[in-house]
């Protein structure tokens, strides 16, 4: 179980962003009796044009499908067959401007492009073509297949681009998820602290402990080795994705399937029936718990099987990755809050660094957490390293590719750690739960200023850069309130 949560765990700083660029709805529409409609995302550069808010004000036009073409020579077409069209080309060797410039010359009224790699925001320089002011989109190779199958030969469509919601409902259940983990990962954290401390005072019992004891402790080696194998293993995804994304995905099924029976075991063990034994090879083990471990077992199955269905596998996901973060929280022990301000502050930097910073020296402009976390070139297996909720209000990112709002589980774990450290400090202190209850009302704030300051961005946010000093801020106040900072930065090892 160690060895996989550490494998595991490298990786849980993934916070997926939004792609930077602009997106609209293409309505189309069959002609049919009645009329079919289906909506597609289209991604376009809102300083080239603009497009209407709502359907209402949007134009209708029919679709003449070319993707028999790229559109890089005027020649390619017959004239004549553009007028008054929407034209659909594929992608080709010259850029969507040079494309953009014939279709318009050719009286088309809207251009879309085919592509079958992922979406990406334009970055073609218009300063030599001002005179084109053509709506220019692109689209999934894909969903202009599944528009002739759906909708026939005969097609209508339109461009708008209504304005995104402020709030999502679905931000409200990420943060009850998050704020719910932490608090039950770190009072079960103290829990076991406290059982431990009774097993000190008692000889018999103590032996009987350190046997099942399996949590690990930090070190300060530990500490720069796991930061150092979290930057090694972001950058390895970058350029091994295709590979090393079904290894996570693999490694996620073992860690989840051993943290949901561990969860799970801690709660069964509090019922006082069906307690039956059955002994094989010198060994005595509780038949329930046999078939606990298969349920989770086939419950980590199903979801790797089943993994790609949007409509409920996310649920599963959920709670697989609930499991795995209580579990993670509980089994891993900071010793002292020196080590907690030293690997929290080294993961924020992490976490800053390959998100803000990395744009910077990455071909393209896009940071390795965001490609990774995207899935680089085109992937469609996405790092089972979230929590994810589907969105509920409609909008042209849920027909792109996040339809679903996300958190990544470093923004549970990382600040899990201090919140336990907190609970066991607690009980080591008799202190009413006060830095533990105060410490997860500070990552409670923390989580509301990162949903503020991502509504106000429209862009993903490094969740640690708000979380972190919340929590390191607040337990030192506390401490340093009550007289008690040396005691809570040297931990179990200060002499009073």
């Amino acid at each position: 179980m160690q060895a996989a949560g550490l494998l595991w765990a490298v990786l849980w700083a993934l916070l997926p962003s939004l792609v930077i660029a602009d997106e609209a709805i293409l309505h189309a529409s069959g002609s049919g009796v009645p009329p079919a409609a289906k909506d597609y995302c289209v991604i376009y550069n809102s300083n080239w044009v603009s497009l209407p808010k709502n359907l209402n004000n949007a134009t209708f036009s029919p679709l003449e499908n070319l993707t028999s073409t790229v559109l890089c020579s005027s020649s390619e077409v017959p004239s004549g067959l553009m007028k008054d069209r929407a034209v659909v080309v594929m992608r080709g060797n010259c850029t969507f401007l040079e494309k953009a410039r014939i279709a318009q010359n050719a009286g088309a009224t809207v251009l879309l492009i085919a592509s079958k790699t992922r979406l990406s925001a334009f970055s073609d320089n218009k300063t030599d073509f001002e005179d084109v002011t053509l709506p220019v989109g692109l689209i999934r190779y894909s969903d202009i297949e599944d528009m002739q199958l759906t909708l026939g030969n005969e097609v209508n469509v339109t461009l708008y681009s209504p304005p995104l919601p402020e709030f999502d409902c679905s931000m409200v259940v990420i943060f009850l998820i998050a704020v719910f983990t932490v608090a039950l990962g770190g009072y079960w954290s103290g829990a076991a602290e406290l059982k431990h401390l009774k097993a000190v005072a008692s000889p018999g019992e103590r032996e009987t402990r350190q046997k099942k004891e399996e949590n690990v402790t930090f070190t300060p080696v530990t500490v720069i080795l796991f930061v150092v194998i979290c930057c090694v293993m972001l950058v390895l995804l970058y350029f091994f994705y295709k590979w090393l994304v079904y290894v996570i995905i693999s490694v996620f099924c073992l860690a989840s399937a051993i943290s949901l029976y561990n969860c799970l075991a801690a709660l069964v063990g509090e019922i006082p029936f069906g307690q039956c034994r059955i002994t094989c090879c010198n060994k005595s083990t509780e038949v329930r718990l046999i078939f606990l471990a298969v349920f989770c077992i086939a419950a980590a199955v199903v979801w790797a099987v089943f993994r790609n269905e949007d409509r409920w596998a996310w649920i599963l996901q959920d709670i697989l990755g609930i499991a795995f973060c209580l579990n993670f929280i509980k089994t891993l022990k900071m010793p002292n809050f020196k080590f907690c301000v030293i690997l929290l502050g080294l993961l924020l930097l992490y976490d800053v660094f390959f998100v803000f910073i990395t744009p910077f020296i990455t071909k393209n402009g896009t940071s390795i957490m965001v490609e990774v976390a995207a899935g680089p070139f085109g992937n469609s297996e996405k790092l089972p390293v979230v929590i994810r909720v589907p969105r509920l209000e409609y909008s042209a990112s849920t027909l792109c590719d996040l339809p679903f709002s996300l958190l990544g589980f470093g923004d549970i774990i990382v600040p899990g750690l201090l919140v336990a450290y907190c609970r066991r400090f607690d009980v080591q202190t008799s202190s009413s739960s006060l830095y533990y209850i105060s410490c997860t009302i500070a990552y409670a704030v923390g989580m509301v200023l990162t949903f503020v300051v991502l509504a106000l961005m429209k862009m993903g946010q490094p969740a640690l850069l708000y979380l972190v000093p919340c929590t390191l801020i607040t337990s030192s106040l506390v401490a340093w309130r009550r007289k008690e900072m040396k005691r809570f930065w040297k931990g179990n090892s200060y002499q009073v």
